[in-house]
């Protein structure tokens, strides 16, 4: 293979996976969009597919701190243990910051659509990209008044 074939050969492979590459971005709002899927057929263990699997993963919320996965997981599975009460889940106004080239902060809002009610709230997350994927390590969800 001459010079200028292996040039265009390389320029080639480099601008197809620039092209073709997703953002990181795009691969958060993924596992946001994932979670959003699972939580409304009804699987809680699909949906923290999206958290890191780790003893120092933290949710907070209503002044609670939880600390780890399973601990997290057990919080979500007493909270919404029904269909009812999980209800379907929305996000939106959904901003996805990088803050480093392993870390990124999300926010958004979150409303539940139910029968008897329609909980909403805001949601910070702390997001780090591990082996396994982007992941949400931190998560301060706070609810708001009905509208």
């Amino acid at each position: 293979m001459s010079k200028l074939s292996s040039h265009c050969l390389f320029l080639f492979l480099l601008f197809t996976n620039i092209v073709f590459a997703q953002s990181d971005e795009d691969q958060i709002k993924n596992v946001l969009i994932a979670q959003v899927e699972s939580w409304n057929s009804g699987d809680i263990e699909e949906f923290m597919q999206g958290y890191w699997n780790s003893d120092s993963t933290m949710f907070n919320s209503g002044g609670n701190l939880e600390r780890g996965y399973k601990e997290v997981l057990a919080r979500y599975k007493k909270t919404y243990g029904t269909k009812e009460k999980m209800g379907r889940l929305e996000f939106s106004e959904l901003v996805i910051r990088k803050i480093s080239l392993t870390s990124a902060v999300a926010m958004g809002v979150w409303k539940l659509h139910r029968a008897k009610d329609q909980p909403w709230g805001r949601f910070t997350l702390i997001v780090e990209k591990k082996p396994e994927g982007w992941r949400i390590t931190h998560d301060h969800t706070s609810s708001a008044a009905e509208k």
